[in-house]
């Protein structure tokens, strides 16, 4: 590795710093310079912001606002957490929502410790491992996606719960007041939201209530123009006052399990729209669980993300561990560490209550170094076969070279969307928060009267046939997600926390936003912005359009194949989020600057109080 200074432009002004360039790479700037007004004059998303007392950074600058207001009336980060997320449910609907479900990383200040919430959806009793299988074969996966089939039992409700009641400070009404306003008051449509409801369009159009929130006219609705949404706030008003037994058992949750069992499909509508396996024991039997957090040592640093039914901490952290076993690290290192850790995801990870993920051994240092070994000076045959975690390990037997990896399974396809929340606050505690409802538009139906979508995150599961697969459905399971919010932590002090959206490559984003910071030197802006790739443990690395016309020639040299990642509307990977703790108080709040749309940074106090 080299290390050479170069001029960075950033948000409009050129700083010089040192970045560490790995070998063959020409130098290139990161620039990430939003506009200063959007379109049609509403006030521009700033992707970095700087500042004390507590800050948030969402890709929503309405969901940032409702986090940061939280703030200023004195609520703590998970207070700000669950009103930003609860706000995300209006402006981001086809990401997030009250059917959904997420994984929370929070660091308590008052106990200086980090804890998890698991809020993932869960199968319905009556699912088993053929539940998306016909005739023995898999049945397509756009059909298994719209359709009642693919909702799970929403967990998103009962996480905020028990998150307020665990470390909140405020009641759950208080917590969805900012997002109540929203709803009812509506809020600027933006370009991405025109494009994700254009994509979603011919199926939304196959639902009578879907189509009344958002066809409006028979269309989407235009940029610019003021998107309300009272069901939603009258449903939100009704959560606030009922809590959610009103879902978990009541009302509200015979409405949704009705709409599950049979959707609202038009009449005349060809679509095959499969009912689905909820029952309103289901909702009455769902837990939010606290997990032990994953943890790994990485360059004098602890590393925290979220343990199984997530694959995200399992696969970040042995994936850095991997690196720290290498005498160097650039991308063609990152990306083999990369495919061994999927490698090793695909074959152990599941619900920890229906497999036995040998979550210790993956994380072990004499595993990472075994796997380390196979890493050589070209890209390994595909796909790479899984490691024995099983705490008897092996050095090395042939130096700089990767030996035969055998056969390996490769990921399964997985929603691109989802979306992930920073904020912390004046007390020092952090939360790291992942929400989705799977597919960009979950299942494409939304709850009749009640403003929000149905999530499709059964459609996670390995459809099968599968013999062994550890994540083939079964009655009340869980899901494996790729989501990882993540928290790392210096001398016990919160240092970053960082996540993003984007199905598998999640993974990878918050992987190489780790590199570019702490291996290449990148600033926490430069390493958001920075152009993507992921390697999942596949035959073609997905990749930016920028990553390939900067490093693609060194990396087809060493044996990848690089690929375009796929769009629509544009091809990009991730939409990060991320908080930088910089002393002395002082914080640095980091969105997209272009990706989604850019993001949104604020702060509390801009100037040191």
């Amino acid at each position: 590795m080299s290390l050479r200074r170069v001029a960075v432009p950033l948000l409009g002004v050129t700083a010089s710093l040192a970045l560490v360039i790995p070998p063959g790479t020409a130098q290139a700037s990161i620039t990430a310079e939003p506009p200063a007004v959007q379109a049609h004059g509403q006030p521009a998303k700033v992707p970095v912001a700087e500042g004390y007392g507590g800050a948030v950074a969402t890709v929503d600058l309405d969901a940032s606002k409702a986090a940061l207001k939280i703030l200023r009336q004195g609520g703590n980060a998970m207070d700000a957490a669950v009103a930003g997320a609860a706000t995300l449910g209006v402006t981001e609907p086809f990401s997030a929502g009250l059917s959904g479900g997420g994984f929370l990383v929070y660091y308590d200040a008052r106990r200086g410790k980090v804890v998890t919430i698991d809020g993932r959806e869960k199968a319905p009793q009556a699912m088993t491992e053929t539940s998306f299988q016909e005739n023995g074969v898999a049945i397509p996966f756009d059909q298994a996606v719209t359709s009642g089939l693919s909702a799970g039992v929403p967990g998103g409700l009962a996480q905020w719960e028990l998150a307020l009641r665990r470390f909140g400070s405020l009641s759950l009404k208080q917590a969805l007041e900012p997002a109540i306003d929203v709803a009812a008051g509506g809020f600027t449509v933006d370009q991405t939201f025109r494009d994700q409801t254009a994509q979603n369009a011919a199926r939304f159009a196959d639902f009578t209530s879907t189509a009344a929130l958002y066809l409006p006219n028979g269309a989407p609705p235009a940029v610019g123009s003021v998107f309300r949404n009272p069901d939603l706030a009258a449903t939100y008003r009704e959560l606030g006052r009922l809590g959610g037994e009103w879902l978990y058992g009541g009302k509200l949750g015979e409405e949704v399990v009705a709409t599950v069992k049979k959707p609202p499909v038009r009449p005349g509508a060809t679509r095959v729209v499969r009912p689905g396996l909820m029952e309103v024991a289901d909702l009455r039997a769902y837990r939010a669980l606290e997990r032990t957090p994953t943890k790994v040592g990485y360059n004098g640093m602890d590393v925290y993300g979220m343990a199984p039914p997530s694959s995200g901490g399992s696969t970040v952290g042995e994936a850095l561990n991997i690196l720290q076993s290498l005498p160097k690290v650039g991308l063609h290192e990152y990306l083999e560490a990369s495919r061994l850790a999927f490698a090793d995801r695909n074959k152990f990870v599941g619900d920890p209550g229906y497999v036995d993920v040998p979550l210790k051994g993956l994380l072990s240092e004499g595993f990472a170094k075994e796997r380390a070994c196979l890493i050589g000076e070209t890209a390994m045959p595909h796909p790479a076969a899984p490691g024995s975690p099983d705490g008897s390990y092996t050095a090395c037997q042939v130096d700089g070279q990767a030996v035969d990896t055998g056969t390996g399974k490769a990921e399964k396809p997985e929603g691109p969307e989802t979306t992930h929340l920073v904020v912390t606050d004046r007390w020092g505690d952090v939360a790291a928060y992942n929400i989705t409802i799977e597919q960009t538009g979950g299942n494409g139906i939304v709850v009749p009267g009640r403003g929000f979508l149905l999530n499709n995150e059964l459609t996670d599961f390995t459809f099968g046939p599968a013999p062994g697969d550890p994540n083939l459905p079964a009655p009340g399971k869980r899901p494996r997600s790729s989501m990882a919010p993540t928290i790392v932590l210096k001398n016990g002090k919160p240092l970053l926390a960082v996540g993003s959206p984007g199905g598998a490559t999640i993974i990878t984003t918050v992987l190489q936003i780790l590199v570019n910071r702490y291996e290449f030197g990148m600033s926490l802006p430069d390493a958001v912005a920075a152009p993507r790739a992921s390697q999942r443990n596949s035959a073609a690395t997905q990749a930016e359009q920028a990553f390939i016309d900067r490093y693609g020639a060194e990396l087809t040299a060493k044996g990848h194949t690089l690929t375009i990642a796929p769009g629509p509307p544009v091809s990009e990977i991730g939409a990060a989020t991320g908080l930088e703790f910089l002393g002395h108080g002082k914080v640095q709040a980091v969105a997209e600057p272009t990706r989604r749309g850019g993001g949104s940074a604020l702060v509390l106090t801009p100037a040191k109080p």
